[in-house]
């Protein structure tokens, strides 16, 4: 059955100011079920976690049920998961934590499609270390990073591999469990970037063959802050700097202070809205499971309607963009997640941007710190405008924003 899109849009109280939406891969819209649990939590009676009052029973329960949620969700296990301020702060802790055991003649790979939060903390553990970076660059012209190319850069010294699932500039979506196979074979362990995969895929980092899975929940309905998965074996291996009354439990030893419980209850909310998506085109949570269907069944089945939708509203899109003379758009049509990267010519990025902002589409400009991609791309800082679909996008949305451009190419 198709996803319901009227009933999923009645849920997101923002859509109702009128804009198109595409800025989704910035920072998705926020539905009703997620605010409530959000509000709920916050005006609940809660306290640290603990087992004698009920409200230190209440915390437990959020976090718990939280790492439950984002493990149906990534299919992943509860006690590997890490909830961070951002995937930014939670990649620099753990590569300061990994870069313990780096060294002079050590090797780290980074490659210029990934998101400048899968780079610079490894860039800056390295140098730390005496380590070496090594860098792979992907093909311009069709913003593909080759198998090969990573292979390349691998040797018996490489201690970690960063490679991001889908390229939040191109939506380019790179091959990660043959990367992952290569960088095992060196001995090397593999952070993947899952920050604007895991909007629009179906995910499972054992498929993968991620060591560190990496995500944020505010790109998938969810609220501000940082999604770390790893085996917990692995994480028990991993030492990183804490204070002294701090619990040395994982993956309790990676989260610095207390955790934000309101913030956790809205990521498992939101976890919830997806798996409802694709029952019969309800928008709404359902708690845990439904019947004898587990959540991550649940999550496949909504994925899967999820993908198909936007690949329909991505086809109009793009084909739409082809058809307007003056517009350039980069990347590649192979497997990419529903995200255009274009320009208009005779018109800056941020021209772009403001014009059709004032029409009511919101489809920002820049480089979205993909810098180094950008770069390699030839576009600089400035970037090209970026237009990403989601669930509550119509196929309304994408024509008001092809007229927006077709006005400004004349």
């Amino acid at each position: 059955m198709p996803l319901d899109v009227t009933k999923i849009r009645s849920e997101f109280p923002a859509l109702a100011e009128g804009a198109a939406h595409f800025d989704g891969p910035g920072g998705s819209q926020v539905p009703l079920p997620v605010a409530r649990a959000v509000a709920d939590t916050l005006c609940g009676g809660i306290s640290n976690r603990g087992s004698v009052t009920a409200a230190e029973r209440r915390a437990g329960s959020v976090v718990t049920e939280a790492r439950s949620a984002v493990a149906d969700l990534l299919d992943c296990r509860p006690e590997g998961v890490i909830f961070a301020r951002s995937m930014t702060q939670a990649t620099y802790d753990m590569a300061r934590a990994l870069a313990k055991e780096w060294g002079e003649g050590d090797e780290v790979v980074v490659t210029r499609l990934d998101h400048d939060a899968n780079i610079r903390p490894w860039v800056t553990a390295a140098e730390a270390a005496g380590a070496t970076v090594r860098w792979v660059d992907f093909d311009p012209a069709t913003g593909l990073l080759p198998v090969d190319a990573v292979r390349a850069a691998l040797s018996p010294r490489t201690r970690l591999v960063a490679v991001t699932a889908a390229s939040n500039l191109l939506g380019t979506r790179p091959d990660v469990p043959a990367i992952t196979e290569a960088a095992h074979a060196a001995g090397a362990l593999v952070y993947v970037d899952g920050v604007h995969l895991t909007p629009h895929a179906t995910v499972s980092v054992a498929d993968l063959g991620a060591d560190f899975y990496a995500c944020s929940p505010y790109k998938f309905f969810g609220p501000h802050h940082g999604v770390l998965s790893a085996a917990p074996e692995l994480l028990d291996t991993v030492h990183p700097d804490k204070l002294l009354p701090a619990a040395d439990l994982v993956p309790e030893r990676f989260e610095l202070g207390t955790l934000p419980y309101e913030t956790l209850a809205g990521t498992t909310a939101a976890v919830d809205f997806i798996a409802a998506l694709g029952e019969s085109g309800q928008g709404g949570p359902q708690p845990g499971g439904s019947g004898d269907r587990s959540r991550r069944s649940r999550l496949v089945a909504s994925m899967r309607q999820v993908e198909a939708y936007e690949e329909e509203l991505f086809a109009r899109l793009v084909d739409g963009l082809a058809a307007i003379s003056g517009v350039t758009r980069y990347g590649s049509p192979e497997r990419p997640t529903p995200t255009a990267l274009f320009s208009v010519a005779g018109h800056s990025p941020q021209e772009v941007y403001e014009r059709l902002g004032a029409a009511g589409v919101n489809a920002p400009a820049g480089s979205f710190y993909a810098i180094e991609a950008a770069r390699h791309l030839g576009l600089g800082a400035t970037g090209a405008v970026r237009a990403g679909i989601s669930p509550y996008n119509t196929p309304e949305d994408v024509d008001r924003l092809l007229a927006g451009v077709s006005e400004l190419a004349r």
